[in-house]
């Protein structure tokens, strides 16, 4: 089985993931680690975000190994994602990967920004996690000084809606809910409520499935 779960930033989406891979046996990836991996190389490396060449040799250099790697958290990081991100070869280089993730037994949930559109159209289930940006922001301060990272309150929101026009308004796989993709609202849920909406919504169509 392949979960899809899209969402812009901060809507609470990789928790999301990861429980349901928890719950269903599930493999778990979340995609936007990759793009953060990317940028952080490129960040390294000292070269402008902007460089498709660059981007591309750091894409293809991806060691999954690392995505752990804490410091890819960052918000310098995750804004720098947010740029590479848009150059379609880096997604064209990272596709590949998704899928073969994604197709490796027992199956996946991947969470990102084009899973449902793009990587897995034909995903089992197809979620689309979204929360008002205030409340978005909320939850991302709190992450980052839980984290030991000093932030104000208006700062992160100014960075996420920046990151939400960017991530929407780009020519390579823009930010948007697929035609079939179920609707997640998480503004007035916490992560136990939206876990159990979310466990919801896969049954209701494996059901759907087992009845057709």
């Amino acid at each position: 089985m392949i979960i899809a779960i899209d969402g812009p930033a901060a809507s609470g989406k990789g928790t999301l993931g990861k429980r349901l891979a928890g719950h269903y046996g599930l493999r778990h990836l979340d995609t936007g680690l990759l793009y953060r991996a990317v940028a952080k190389a490129v960040l390294d490396a000292g070269g402008p975000l902007t460089d498709p060449v660059g981007a591309v040799r750091a894409a293809r250099a991806l060691d999954p190994s690392r995505l752990d790697d804490r410091t890819l958290k960052s918000r310098q990081v995750g804004d720098a994602a947010s740029v590479v991100s848009a150059i379609p070869d880096v997604r064209a280089v990272l596709l590949a990967f998704q899928r073969s993730f994604g197709r490796a037994p027992p199956g996946a949930v991947l969470d990102g920004r084009d899973i449902g559109t793009v990587i897995f159209p034909d995903a089992d289930v197809k979620v689309f996690v979204t929360a008002a940006p205030e409340i978005r922001a909320r939850r991302r301060t709190l992450e980052l000084l839980a984290g030991g990272t000093p932030v104000e309150e208006p700062e992160v929101l100014a960075d996420i809606l920046r990151r939400d026009e960017r991530d929407s308004g780009r020519a390579a796989s823009p930010l948007r809910r697929a035609s079939d993709a179920h609707l997640l609202d998480t503004t007035h849920l916490d992560i136990d409520a939206a876990f159990r909406a979310a466990i919801d919504i896969v049954e209701a169509v494996r059901a759907g499935r087992r009845r057709g």
